[in-house]
């Protein structure tokens, strides 16, 4: 039953998770929020990019990755019979980042999920991963670290005015990048969200 005690026959949406670029679909925060969502009656479908499942550690180029994230997104809406456009991309770190390009480049989605996003390397701020911002019509999360290296708070918020579509922000507070250990706090966070926009 739905919350407001109604059957649904069909989701409104489906969420496709996509992992950081050293870890793969099973990373335990895309688990966790994959339970959270799934208790909720949405579909979930966590994928791992080509390099991962070549036995490969260094990511292919961002086109390859926004190919992938656009053939995850269709399998799902189809599998899960939703529109394209219900489909809420994202994921941790690089994933989240290659989501909202394609996203820019043209995906339907209904909204994005940005976990960790990288949006500088550590110690290298001037180059920032925004230039697809303008792009973004859409609601966007992101959920971050307070001390995460390669986006501080203030850095995240001033770069994300940038973003036409409506944007959340949820802090981590303490987290750095990897926010280990607070699986059940994103989970939380993505989870309300993502209820909220579908």
């Amino acid at each position: 039953m739905s919350p407001s005690g109604r059957r649904r026959t069909r989701p409104r949406c489906a969420v496709l998770l996509t992992p950081g670029a050293g870890s793969g679909r099973d990373h335990p925060s895309l688990v966790a929020v994959e339970e959270a969502l799934a208790s909720a009656g949405v579909p979930v479908a966590r994928m791992d990019f080509p390099y991962r499942k070549a036995g490969r550690r260094a990511p292919d180029r961002l086109p390859v990755l926004v190919a992938a994230v656009r053939e995850g997104a269709a399998e799902l809406a189809s599998e899960a019979g939703v529109a394209p456009g219900s489909v809420v991309v994202g994921g941790r770190s690089l994933g989240g980042r290659v989501c909202s390009v394609a996203v820019a480049e043209g995906l339907p989605a209904r909204a994005a999920v940005l976990v960790s996003y990288p949006l500088h390397p550590p110690g290298r701020p001037e180059r920032l991963r925004v230039e697809h911002f303008p792009g973004l019509g859409l609601p966007c999360l992101f959920v971050s670290g307070t001390r995460d290296a390669f986006a501080r708070p203030e850095e995240l918020e001033e770069a994300v005015a940038a973003i036409p579509g409506p944007v959340t922000h949820v802090w981590i507070e303490g987290g750095d990048h990897g926010l280990r250990g607070r699986d059940a706090e994103v989970a939380e966070a993505v989870g309300e969200w993502v209820l909220g926009v579908c």
